[in-house]
């Protein structure tokens, strides 16, 4: 019987060489959100610069896209990638050894911790390709045009930090939580506190045979194909397939962090087709990503809807521009948070859509009875998407979280548009029967509660 390590390449993934800050680092200063969190909040990231100070930090290592179209971005690039040199060279990071890494996160949100693995996952096995059904597929749409900023930094990067979250449908609970029931006789890598009030992180190294060769056993059977079409259905024989009937596995669906392993899968392209013929360079480790996998059921990971902010535009410009798109009633409402209660009370959107419209000048509910669109973030950006692209100077940014909704969306210029909760136990089947979803579709969690740096991989040979 093949080992564990064969057993896992087969699915897409393999056991990484982590590494972690040396002996005596603080943690809680080394570890740092999300670089894709706050990105219309610059006094967050000035927070967590005051509170890192000199310290060693994943701060000196990610380039916040809060300042991406700043003027220096060369210059942030070149100092990113020189630190990474120097936190190797300097033993600031270190080689903790091969080995998965079991994550416990506390938040403040939920009470109960969200379970993961650190694992490594094949670039060969993933696309981000329209129609494209790899093991590993992103669950919305990426936008090639945000891939160039974010692969100039990775090009010349000694090392790679991940903030993607992959998901796996796992109702049994096969993967992750059978090792989390382990993690008494586990090695303890880490147990801090996060900075800015974000809760709390532990991870234990996994790299007991037994451990990975039943991790490898349910990841087989989740990826089995008898079992794949079993739950999502195929199309009958001759028949032509439609997206929603496709009988190749999906085993890996990208839940956060979507454009940086389109990111990473596009410098791998590079990187082949540079050195196409050469010997040893499918062995590159570049070739891999540094990925945490949750299951979808677990109790700790929440969805929340992905809200919009507009600038440029005003209530009565875009109430104009939904009179040209389809059918819609509106409630002028007393407030923000009655506008944003009525949109909560709708749920999913089986008889029909809501969405908030909040703005200096008012509240108001948006209904949309016979939505074209699955999902209320499709009825959202088909209206949205021939605003922005007329060229008036509207400007969008996608939100996290209700309160740093409501605090934008009162800003003089400012409007936003609230979306309503996002269904997580038909995430799976959305994906695989509908396709992508829309762009900024759900977020897993509030913006304090995403991923924060701390494990780092070699990319460079």
């Amino acid at each position: 019987m093949a080992g564990y390590e064969e057993r896992l390449a087969r699915l897409g993934a393999r056991v990484p060489e982590v590494y972690l800050p040396a002996a005596g680092t603080d943690y809680s200063k080394w570890a740092v959100v999300a670089c894709d969190q706050y990105s219309s909040e610059r006094e967050y990231w000035r927070r967590a610069e005051a509170f890192v100070g000199d310290a060693p930090s994943t701060l000196g290592l990610i380039f916040p896209e809060a300042y991406l179209e700043d003027a220096d971005a060369d210059r942030r690039i070149a100092r990113i990638q020189t630190t990474m040199r120097l936190y190797l060279e300097r033993g600031v990071l270190a080689s903790a050894g091969e080995g998965l890494v079991l994550v416990e996160r506390w938040t403040a949100s939920e009470s109960v911790p969200r379970l993961g693995l650190v694992l490594a996952v094949d670039l060969e096995a993933y696309s981000y390709e329209v129609g494209s059904s790899p093991l590993i597929r992103p669950s919305e749409g990426t936008i090639v045009e945000r891939l160039p900023p974010r692969m100039r930094i990775r090009r010349g990067a000694a090392l790679e930090l991940p903030h993607i979250m992959l998901l796996v449908d796992d109702p049994l609970r096969s993967v992750v939580e059978p090792i989390y029931a382990r993690r008494e006789g586990l090695t303890k890598l880490y147990d801090f506190e996060l900075m800015l009030g974000s809760g709390r992180v532990r991870g234990w190294k996994v790299d007991e045979p037994a451990l990975l060769e039943r991790m490898a056993g349910a990841l087989e059977a989740l990826a089995d194909p008898a079992a794949f079409r079993a739950t999502y259905g195929s199309a009958a024989p001759g028949e032509r397939s439609s997206p929603g009937e496709r009988s190749s596995p999906l085993l890996f669906a990208v839940g956060d962090g979507n454009h940086s392993l389109a990111t990473a899968k596009a410098v791998w392209e590079e990187i082949k087709a540079a050195h196409r013929g050469e010997a040893g360079i499918m062995g590159h480790p570049a070739r891999y990503a540094l990925a945490e996998l949750v299951n979808v059921y677990d109790e700790g990971l929440p969805f929340h809807p992905i809200h919009r902010l507009l600038s440029g535009i005003d209530e009565a410009s875009l109430v104009a521009a939904l009179e040209g798109y389809q059918e819609f009633d509106l409630d002028r409402c007393g407030s923000a948070e009655e506008a944003l209660d009525i949109v909560e009370r709708s749920g999913s959107g089986e008889k029909g859509h809501c969405l908030a419209c909040v703005s200096p000048s008012g509240s108001l509910a948006l209904r949309f009875p016979r939505p074209r669109a699955k999902l209320a973030a499709g009825t959202a950006q088909d209206f949205l998407d021939p605003l922005l692209k007329a060229g008036k100077g509207i400007g969008i940014d996608y939100i996290h979280g209700k309160e740093s909704f409501l605090a934008l969306a009162s800003e003089p210029g400012r409007l936003g548009l609230y979306l309503p909760p996002v269904d997580k136990a038909g995430f799976f089947a959305t994906v695989v029967r509908d396709g992508l979803m829309p762009r900024k579709t759900f977020s897993m969690g509030e913006a304090p509660d995403k991923r924060f740096y701390i494990e780092a991989r070699r990319i460079e040979t």
